[in-house]
């Protein structure tokens, strides 16, 4: 259990298959499918796994990165690690020059290099080099070599005469600089083409693939895409990596039991009950807020950027993928956080990885809305995709935004207006866009206003379902857009553009003002935070009472 508690402490730190149409109807204008002449690749994010051969291991080859980081820290196991001293030996390692050299003689460079090179050498298979290069090769597991060389080799439309959304899927090594990851998207399109004759592909994006796909336009070009779909994108940037980056973080109790509790809903993660009770009661009383002020008021300010740096570049930000998720506007303030000012030792030491890094940045970052008008222009059908209605990640000062865990709504759906997870839109701005007839826009949570996003008549919203989870009802919409012989809008359809998503029933249903409330938390700040001295000692003999009943039954399990 040690390495989980070390990796939540380091995540604490850092973030401080195909079927025809059901779900889709035309209303008013009809339209044919192209499905038997247009495949569609489907190009994800992180989350596949990364391999290295190994001759010792059963298939020749060992993981050294699953892509479900989170789920592994925030999911109870009963195993013991078998490297516990290790994990020790690197504790200590740390704790000795944090206290040696940096709180007994205000000197922290020690503590920073010490927490850099022990985090390292936990996670050294997976990072990058300096150069942003992988060190062991880009290899995703052998299975996906051989499914990238069977769908480049072979048409697969087969006997059902169509192509389907999962016909044909491009792995590839999700750590990388996009740009690089473009160049092999377009070999990949390029094969495609050619052994099913079609003269153009759909292109299916999810997550950090968006960011791919921001990255082959940039290079390529839309010329060979006949449509793009967009689910949950962080291509136009994330806010928690952003903040996680510039030092932005913050313990945030009542956020945190709320991700964990909504992740246990959603099936996002599988925290152990008594974890999160644990949590809730030093949120309910004042412990963790009291941590939190105490560690601003003596050395948060002094040592958040080293420690950012350290984390960083000892764990996930050798990957280039992750640096594209930042917010454009933020991304030079991000750099000089983790790397120093320029001309800076570490700044020269990690030129190789910045270059690429700046490289995607002034080339795509900046330019994600131009990219994505120019296609629309070119006539690729575009569909996209955004949810909400879950916690954001809690560990930094955006974590009241609307949004799906890990990307806000404001930024996958290119410009939405959105509430807070605590409000709604007010009653004036609802009554001045209703007067300006864009009243249909307005969500019926009043939580999300439409009209303003990039393609405000191509952008569907789900509420109630994770970042991380593309539900059946979700493929069918948007590959019917993809396959569809012209460009669909949501008035093609005979869903509303909001929907609601049951994690119990699976299904998706149009969404009203008596099924949209699904937050698995109260949305009323004042009953979670009450300031009446009252209600508070209330909430916390609650919390006490409840953990006490946990820590009981955890005992009595351990005993039988």
């Amino acid at each position: 259990m040690m390495k989980k508690w070390i990796s939540l402490f380091l995540a604490i730190l850092l973030l401080l298959q195909c079927s025809p149409v059901t779900l889709a109807s035309a209303k008013q204008k009809s339209y044919k499918r192209v499905n038997d002449r247009i495949p569609t690749i489907v190009v994800a994010g992180d989350g596949n796994a990364i391999c290295v051969p190994d001759e010792t291991a059963p298939d020749g080859e060992r993981k050294v990165i699953s892509g479900g980081i989170l789920r592994d820290v925030f999911t109870s196991s009963d195993e013991e690690d078998d490297d516990n001293s290790n994990v020790e030996e690197a504790v200590a390692n740390v704790l000795l020059p944090f206290f040696k050299e940096g709180v007994l003689k205000d000197n922290w460079e020690p503590y920073y290099e010490a927490l850099q090179k022990e985090i390292g050498d936990l996670f050294y298979e997976a990072q990058l080099d300096k150069d942003g290069n992988a060190q062991y090769g880009t290899n995703v597991s052998g299975w996906c070599q051989w499914s990238n060389w069977y769908n480049q080799n072979n048409d697969n439309k087969g006997d059902k005469g169509y192509y389907g959304l999962d016909d044909y899927r491009f792995w590839y090594d999700w750590r990388l600089d996009p740009l690089q990851s473009a160049t092999s998207l377009h070999a990949f399109i390029q094969n495609v083409k050619r052994v099913t004759g079609s003269e153009q592909v759909a292109l299916f994006t999810t997550c950090l693939g968006s960011n791919v796909a921001m990255a082959y336009l940039s290079k390529y070009g839309a010329k060979d895409l006949y449509s793009l779909g967009i689910n949950a994108t962080v291509a136009n940037g994330s806010e928690f990596i952003t903040e996680a980056l510039t030092g932005q973080a913050k313990l945030d109790g009542h956020a945190l039991v709320r991700f964990l509790e909504t992740s246990a809903v959603s099936g996002m993660f599988n925290p152990e009950e008594f974890l999160i009770a644990t949590l809730d009661l030093a949120t309910k009383a004042g412990l963790l807020d009291g941590v939190s002020k105490f560690l601003h008021a003596t050395i948060y300010d002094k040592v958040v950027q080293g420690v950012t740096s350290a984390l960083a570049l000892g764990t996930f930000f050798t990957f280039p993928c992750y640096w594209s998720a930042v917010c454009p506007e933020r991304y030079d303030e991000a750099i000089q956080f983790v790397f120093g000012k320029k001309g800076t030792e570490k700044r020269l030491e990690y030129h190789g990885l910045i270059k690429k890094l700046n490289k995607y940045h002034n080339r795509v970052g900046l330019h994600i809305a131009e990219l994505l008008k120019s296609a629309g222009d070119q006539g690729v059908k575009l569909s996209i995709l955004g949810k909400y209605g879950l916690q954001m990640i809690p560990l930094n000062q955006s974590n009241d935004l609307v949004g799906d865990e890990f990307a806000s709504l404001h930024r996958a759906a290119f410009g939405a207006t959105t509430s807070t997870i605590f409000d709604t839109l007010s009653d004036d701005y609802v009554a001045q866009r209703t007067a300006e007839g864009k009243g249909k826009y307005i969500s019926p949570d009043r939580m999300v206003d439409a009209s303003t996003c990039l393609y405000p008549d191509c952008t569907w919203f789900v509420k109630g379902t994770t970042h991380v989870h593309r539900t059946e009802q979700e493929n069918d919409l948007q590959y019917t857009c993809l396959t569809a012989d012209r460009q669909l809008t949501i008035d093609d359809f005979s869903w509303t553009q909001f929907m609601v998503y049951d994690n119990e029933t699976q299904q998706m249903m149009p969404m009203t003002a008596e099924n949209c409330h699904t937050e698995p938390y109260s949305t009323n700040k004042t009953d979670e935070q009450p300031k009446n001295p009252l209600a508070k000692m209330k909430l916390f003999f609650q919390a006490l009472q409840r953990w006490c009943k946990l820590l009981i039954e955890r005992n009595r399990g351990k005993e039988s």
